[in-house]
């Protein structure tokens, strides 16, 4: 029964991949239509429930008023079928609609609805650009993700459950006092009327700072998360209590906002707490008054008096309900304003896929500045022929970096073109550009998975024979044997820790070299992809690489020169534009930029032989 109604749901359908909406209402209709079906069931299986509180209620001053006109030898004669009645609404319709109202709740919405709002959301911010997860906290966005799920889901059902409670308990109430006395309805008049005001004033301050505190959680756990990312330099630096100050700051920004809620939820409390208690007294006092003027039966004042107990006891969870709506609403709204933003890049409608039959490259009159008034590149042109073997060289700040990620298109060009063998990058599929480009960078960032798992990332259908020749091509092997981890997984089923932490700059480096010689794309770029080698192992692995550039178009980057000196053709960039081309002899005897770099570096050039 429970799979039944865990499958009703599939978080995982087909959906609209556009933006979400940026607006609160849209953003729940975009991801509550989907589960309109399941919704509305609820709401049905709430109304039962919620009518049959009531009635239990009512029996109890019917069975006072039935047991008035009979004798105890006659009750069952004259009533039994209205006493089975009853019995059957208490014993047989509360379980079942209960346990069906739990069914729809707890088992096909809670989990379903949660994740897919989660995996709807996830998939959309995972496709963002670069700059969207360098302009903040990797820990903040993921838990924008993650709670904005639940409390979607939680406002949303608690909303239709706390919508048919107050309905049919305050008109139900109002109509059996109205039956009884309609002098029995004044006070329960007055008591909705300033209940309803006081949820008006407080809920929405309340809500207001539940959106704070949703905001100065998230930050937080972004600067909680920062911390624990960067471990290593916090440890070198031995900055611990700097730390303490940096989390300290936002935690008592945290505490603060909370004070400001609770303060306004005890406020709220007092309040409702002083109406209920006169409800009850006014009503309790008003019953007897009118039975003592023979106006009102005892069943009455026995179903007023305690639907008034009843209601004042369910104000205090309708209060309770009321802010967690508001609450989670907060939560969501917040939640959306990080993850409802346009892409910045956008592939163009029907983007073609990029193919590269030869990898020729060329930037023309390309032009980019990050988004300032000048600097960086210049009306940038150059072409690298097909197969050929660039070294980029300059001083730091020069672009070398840039053009890489302009060519990668991590960033759209704000003047000029692109063009791999002919095709304008920015006009083709995003991902089919950058599945033809093969990249080692010098920081190396692996997943926090298995060995294999981070080889076979550049090509996943590659067998387990590939993965261990590319290994061994990367002079990885002997490292990867002795690698284990704390759940007791050894070897290529090694995990390597977050970004790769449990292994060292060189052997990182060596999984990622490993990780392209997989991919085999026709353009490679190497960028200071031997830094983090020793002078032993990159001796060991050159060959590798002269392997893995042959027949592909490559740029590589190098602060040490000697590394990239046997490439066919070197370019020398300053403050954006090319200075200088040619071979490393040539730039040499031309006594240039390139020449004072190199006497600036002591050792020799790897032979191109």
């Amino acid at each position: 029964m429970f799979r039944k109604f865990e499958t009703l749901i599939d978080p995982f359908r087909p959906h609209d991949d556009s933006m979400p909406p940026p607006t609160l209402i849209a953003f729940y209709w975009r991801y509550c239509r989907q589960v309109w079906p399941w919704l509305v069931a609820l709401m049905v299986v709430g109304l039962v429930v919620s009518l049959i509180e009531v009635s239990m209620m009512r029996y109890i001053g019917s069975i006072v008023d039935l047991l008035k006109t009979t004798s105890p030898e006659q009750v069952f004669v004259d009533y039994g079928p209205t006493f089975l009645w009853m019995g059957f609404v208490i014993a047989v319709a509360a379980p079942i609609s209960h346990i069906l109202h739990d069914l729809l709740n707890q088992q096909a919405i809670a989990p379903s609805l949660t994740n897919l709002v989660r995996w709807q959301t996830h998939r959309y911010v995972l496709r963002q650009s670069v700059t969207f997860f360098a302009n903040d906290f990797a820990g903040r966005i993921a838990s924008k993700i993650v709670q904005t799920g639940p409390a979607l889901r939680e406002s949303v059902t608690q909303l239709i459950d706390a919508i048919w409670f107050v309905a049919i308990f305050a008109i139900s109430a109002l109509v059996i006092f109205a039956e009884a006395d309609w002098r029995l309805t004044v006070p329960l008049s007055i008591w909705i009327v300033c209940y309803v005001v006081t949820l008006a004033w407080f809920v929405p301050r309340i809500r207001d700072r539940a959106t704070a505190m949703s905001e100065v959680r998230s930050a937080l756990t972004g600067r909680i998360v920062d911390s624990y990312t960067n471990i290593q330099t916090v440890k070198l630096f031995a900055h611990a209590d700097r730390e303490d100050d940096y989390a300290q700051e936002i935690l008592k920004e945290h505490t603060e906002t909370f004070r400001s809620e609770t303060r306004l939820i005890t406020a709220m409390n007092a309040t409702v707490s002083c109406l209920n208690g006169i409800l009850i007294v006014s009503t309790g006092a008003l019953a007897i008054w009118l039975w003592s003027v023979s106006s009102i039966s005892l069943g009455a004042i026995a179903v007023a008096s305690g639907l008034s107990i009843r209601i004042s006891n369910m104000s205090g969870w309708i209060m309770w309900v009321a802010i967690g709506i508001f609450e989670q609403m907060g939560t969501v709204q917040e939640g959306l304003e990080t993850i409802a933003r346009p892409y910045s890049l956008l592939d163009k409608p029907a983007a073609p896929v990029l193919a590269v039959p030869r990898g020729e490259i060329r930037f023309e009159d390309v032009t980019f500045h990050y988004g300032k008034k000048g600097g960086i590149i210049e009306n940038l042109s150059m072409t690298i022929a097909p197969g050929e073997k660039v070294g980029l060289v300059g001083r730091s700040g020069a672009g070398k970096s840039t053009l890489v990620n302009l060519l990668l298109r991590f960033y759209d060009v704000e003047k000029g073109t692109i063009r791999i063998d002919g095709q304008d990058i920015a006009g083709a599929k995003q991902e089919t550009l950058r599945q033809q480009i093969g990249l080692v960078t010098q920081d190396t960032s692996l997943l926090h998975r298995s060995v294999i798992d981070n080889i076979r990332y550049g090509k996943p259908e590659a067998t387990m024979e590939d993965v261990v020749e590319a290994a061994r091509k990367a002079h990885a092997l002997d490292f990867i044997a002795h690698l284990s981890d704390p759940r007791g997984r050894t070897g290529f089923e090694a995990h390597v820790g977050e970004r790769g932490v449990k292994l060292s700059g060189g052997q990182r480096q060596r999984i990622a070299i490993a990780r392209v010689l997989l991919k085999d794309a026709p353009i490679l770029i190497l960028d200071e992809a031997t830094s983090a080698l020793d002078s032993e192992v990159e001796a060991a692995i050159q060959e590798s690489f002269f392997e893995l550039m042959a027949g592909k178009t490559v740029i590589a980057i190098a602060h040490r020169l000697s590394t990239i000196a046997a490439m066919d053709r070197l370019i020398v960039l300053d403050k954006g534009a090319i200075v200088e081309t040619g071979s490393h002899e040539e730039l040499l005897r031309h006594g240039g930029l390139y020449a004072s770099l190199w006497r600036r570096q002591s050792g020799g050039f790897l032979d191109a032989a």
